[in-house]
């Protein structure tokens, strides 16, 4: 130790200095009237050593051993030093059996799992800093003026979700923002999330984890690859130091608060993509950063050798309903709502948090109920990822406690294949229409089922009708990673052509795709970069592409003018029409969404395996009135059809948008809407989407 660092750390105390027994509750670090108590679950250690840095330094500047009769409550340690103030950064040594399943080592440093701010990196890919900075804790100071900031409690099944990542939204130069890559950078293209419509942003995880962590290069350009997504959580409570436009230690925890305000400001919601199913720490041969050296066998599902249970397919999978778990997730999920004000959640493989200790599917686990029962999370907003990596499959089955909307994957397959002409697909498009009434039964309503064609993971709009095949080479992984199953079509020929044709003909089935997403009854989810036609050239896994296939290229707004004011209007139409966003399958008293389904002829809709046609008549009253009549016909069909439309009383049929027009006329803004001259029928052209609106 630097007798600089000595000096510090003595600055650090005042004479009311001293060990005392401390409290079990609550846990991680707490800055109390003279002083800090400090307290960590580890069930099987021997031996826990509480140890002190100075910022920035690995280098220890005190060691307090905490007694195991004193310092100790049931599983809990825990220790008050008083006269110590917040400044200094601190790890655990914990000694234990090194025989599995347990793994302590008590030369290693542990990062206490509740810390809010670890010592990290600053700046994104710093190669300098040491890795056993992961496990500092930072103490910092929490207080900060929220002003009038209140939780927004949108209705789901109003909302319009834009899911996004952090560092990828804004990191391409093209974004002219100040702060590219960061919660800054975000905050100051508000602006054009307003202009776009949506509603809420569910942003990719937003914890610590190591973008370092992958040895695989690219074997196309030679340059290293990195964990860009971050679903390896280091923590389930501290933010990504690099994603923080300043490097003071807890800068993020502001600079995060700022931006959540900043949206909320704008009628933005916040929805955080959280990895409760596993962490960072790998399998057997993964790093020891926390979990593993405090209590390997609680916080890890473990086979009777010792050796990780793997459900997320990333190495280990976290024991979400042993007793404590359970309670450790649940206080994560209150800090976020409390301390820092997030409006919903979106839980990464939630199937997983349905398993018990051994790895058998609950019919009715506690964790999940425990999260829709909780008084805290109320009004948060609770969307599963309703599947695993191990083969279990849960949408439209997800124990939900009447609380849980689910990722609706059968409405992202079952829309790609009818657009890209699949037989047999009509009648499971007019389920998806209708709200996928087929899979939220009993008591369930539409805004149970989100909505989407592309996300995150797969390929973006663009790519989606583009390419048959992956061409993931630049992972390093020998194309064998991504989904082989993508239900695309190129329109010919495999990405980029020159031919007008096959462009024209994959413009109109990104517009087609759209329509159908924002028409359909449930919540719909948009991925970031759709709406100005992004492309990541065919790669439909780019976990670890921190360049120009993962970022937003903003210059996509000026070559696709067109297709950005067909999301925006698209938007605007679904806010303006309650019925759309009527959250009930019944209608009651006269109030709710009817739909009639028809064919070429009226009442005449065709079934069949190899109708590749829908047309569904969609009216109603909601709670200010009668609403216009909407008519959609969708015609995946390789040639025009011309089809019959119903007689209106008092009322014309005016075109909002056909798919097959060029240009602006794709798509009308509401003050233009003209009644069309033939009000019996209406040709729709070769794999076209029609909204028509009577009024």
């Amino acid at each position: 130790m630097s007798l600089t660092s000595l000096e510090s750390f003595l600055d650090l105390i005042t004479l009311d200095f001293s060990i005392q027994r401390g409290h079990a509750l609550p846990f991680g670090a707490t800055v109390e009237r003279g002083g800090i108590n400090f307290s960590i679950y580890a069930r099987h250690a021997t031996g826990v050593v509480l140890v002190f840095f100075f910022p920035g330094e690995e280098q220890e500047i005190a060691a307090f051993p905490l007694d195991n009769k004193i310092n100790r409550t049931g599983d809990i340690w825990h220790v008050f030093i008083a006269g110590l103030d917040p400044g200094v950064e601190y790890a655990y040594e914990i000694d234990g059996p090194n025989d599995l399943p347990h793994r302590y080592n008590p030369k290693l440093l542990m990062a206490d799992p509740y810390a809010i701010a670890l010592s990290s990196r600053a700046t994104w890919a710093d190669s300098s800093p040491p890795k056993s900075l992961f496990r500092q804790a930072i103490l910092v100071n929490k207080e900060y003026d929220w002003e009038f900031d209140q939780p927004i409690n949108r209705p789901l099944a109003d909302s319009i979700i834009y899911e996004l990542h952090v560092r990828s939204f804004t990191r391409d130069i093209s974004s002219k923002v100040n702060n590219p890559g960061t919660f800054r950078g975000l905050i100051e293209k508000i602006p054009y999330l307003v202009e776009l419509g949506i509603t809420a942003v569910e942003l990719l995880p937003i914890t610590e984890f190591d973008e370092l962590e992958i040895d695989r290069i690219n074997p196309e350009t030679g340059s290293a690859l990195r964990n860009l997504w971050g679903y390896h959580p280091l923590s389930f409570f501290a933010i990504k130091q690099a994603y923080s436009a300043g490097k003071l230690p807890g800068s993020e925890i502001s600079e995060f608060k700022d931006m959540v305000k900043a949206l909320h400001a704008a009628g933005i919601e916040v929805i955080l993509d959280v990895v409760y199913n596993h962490s960072g720490e790998g399998d057997s041969r993964g790093p020891i950063y926390s979990l593993k050296g405090i209590d390997n066998s609680t916080y890890y599902m473990l086979s009777e050798d010792g050796s990780y249970m793997n459900f997320s397919g990333c190495g280990n999978t976290i024991n979400c309903n042993h007793p404590y778990v359970r309670n450790f997730i649940m206080d994560s999920l209150r800090y976020w709502v409390m301390e820092m004000h997030v409006d919903g959640f979106r839980f990464d493989l939630a199937s997983i948090l349905g398993r018990d200790q051994q790895g058998r599917v609950l019919e009715s686990p506690p964790l999940l109920e425990q999260i829709a029962g909780d008084p805290v999370l109320a009004s948060t907003k609770l969307i599963a990822e309703a599947w695993d990596a191990a083969g279990l499959y849960q949408v439209g089955s997800f124990p939900n406690f009447g609380r849980w909307a689910e990722w609706n994957g059968h409405f992202r397959d079952d829309v790609r294949r009818f657009v890209k002409g699949d037989p047999g697909m009509a009648g499971r498009l007019a389920s998806r229409l209708a709200g996928s009434s087929d899979l939220y039964q009993f008591g369930r309503d539409p805004s149970h089922g989100i909505n989407f064609v592309t996300s995150h993971d797969g390929f973006t709009l663009h790519d989606l009708v583009s390419y048959n095949d992956k061409h993931n080479w630049a992972n390093g992984e020998n194309n064998c990673d991504g989904e082989n199953n993508n239900l695309s079509w190129n329109c010919g020929v495999e990405g980029d052509t020159s031919d007008p044709y096959i462009n024209s003909l994959r413009e109109r089935q990104v517009l087609n795709l759209a329509t159908l997403l924002l028409i359909s009854r449930g919540v719909p989810m948009i991925l970031a970069g759709d709406e100005m036609g992004r492309t990541q050239k065919g790669n439909n896994n780019s976990y670890c592409q921190d360049n120009n296939i993962s970022w937003l290229n903003w210059q996509g707004l000026t070559g696709n003018k067109n297709l950005f004011r067909f999301f925006r209007l698209l938007i605007a139409f679904r806010k303006s029409h309650e019925l759309l966003r009527h959250d009930s399958f019944t209608v009651k008293e006269g109030l709710g969404l009817q739909i009639f389904w028809h064919g070429l002829q009226l009442n005449q809709p065709d079934w069949s395996f190899e109708s590749r046609s829908i047309a569904a008549h969609m009216f109603g009253r909601n709670t200010s009135g009668e609403s216009p009549d909407i008519y959609l016909i969708a015609n995946a069909y390789w040639e025009a059809l011309t089809f019959q439309i119903p007689n209106l009383d008092n009322k014309k049929w005016r075109r909002f948008i056909d798919t097959s027009l060029p240009g602006e006329i794709a798509i009308i803004d509401n003050e233009n809407l003209q009644a069309l001259d033939d009000q019996d029928h209406y040709m729709v052209g070769a794999r076209t989407v029609v909204v028509l609106i009577g009024r």
